[in-house]
């Protein structure tokens, strides 16, 4: 009955190079609890709240690897997806580029699951003024990155919930939004919906130089992953 991937070598056997393996954290399951009351003003990040945590550790190797992967990568933009919801996208998004920014990297985050993106609860913000605001033209590019309590983190949420995240995503103002936050930071991460679910990612998967897949443990199949691979290559 367990169908899920248990181990690296299961995901590298259908071909796809397994970069780091994050570690379950006790302590995030606290800072997620606290997420859950919506109210908070604070930073719910487990890289600040305890940054030797065997995950953020896992993370700081993710960082180093992907240094290199992407020295050969079209741009600087890393997208971060998966298969499915509810597999730690967002955990491993606003964890990764905190620690990315702890090296002296300027780093901006965008929130792009504009259907049910909750990561300005990560940075205690909250979702106004966000993707879905600047893509429909309500706002300027400059009223839509806020700072966070993270040195030299930016993040973009993901704005008003729209009618049609996937028609914003492929106006031409995302792609001259992106090279544009490209030139100006030194990693530009978008953490975007499953893709099995929705076309999002596929759209945005186009214009990253580098896409990074998340599948949680004795959750996520092979098989999902290999249907989320071809979706992916299908949208180049």
């Amino acid at each position: 009955f367990h169908r899920g991937v248990t181990s690296p070598d299961e995901i590298e056997q259908t071909g796809i190079s397994v970069y780091a393996s994050v570690p379950k954290s006790v302590q995030q399951l606290e800072v997620a609890s606290k997420l859950k009351r919506k109210s908070n003003k604070d930073l719910l990040l487990l890289a600040e709240e305890n940054p030797a945590d065997l995950s953020i550790e896992a993370l700081r190797g993710l960082r180093t690897s992907l240094h290199f992967a992407m020295m050969e990568a079209k741009n600087n933009v890393l997208m971060i997806s998966g298969p499915a919801p509810s597999i730690g996208k967002t955990f491993v998004s606003t964890n990764f580029a905190a620690v990315a920014a702890k090296t002296g990297q300027k780093v901006l985050l965008v929130d792009a699951d504009m259907r049910k993106g909750y990561l300005q609860q990560c940075f205690g913000l909250t979702a106004d003024n966000g993707l879905s605001d600047f893509l429909s033209g309500k706002i300027s590019q400059d009223m839509v990155i806020k700072p966070t309590k993270v040195e030299n983190l930016d993040v973009i949420t993901r704005g008003q919930v729209p009618p049609n995240p996937s028609e914003l995503l492929m106006h031409p103002r995302f792609v001259e939004f992106v090279e544009k936050a490209s030139q100006e930071y030194d990693l530009v991460i978008i953490d975007t919906p499953p893709v099995l679910a929705v076309t999002d990612p596929s759209i945005v998967g186009a214009i990253a130089g580098t896409t990074l897949m998340v599948a949680r443990f004795d959750q996520t199949t092979s098989k999902e992953l290999e249907v989320a691979r071809s979706r992916f290559e299908q949208s180049g």
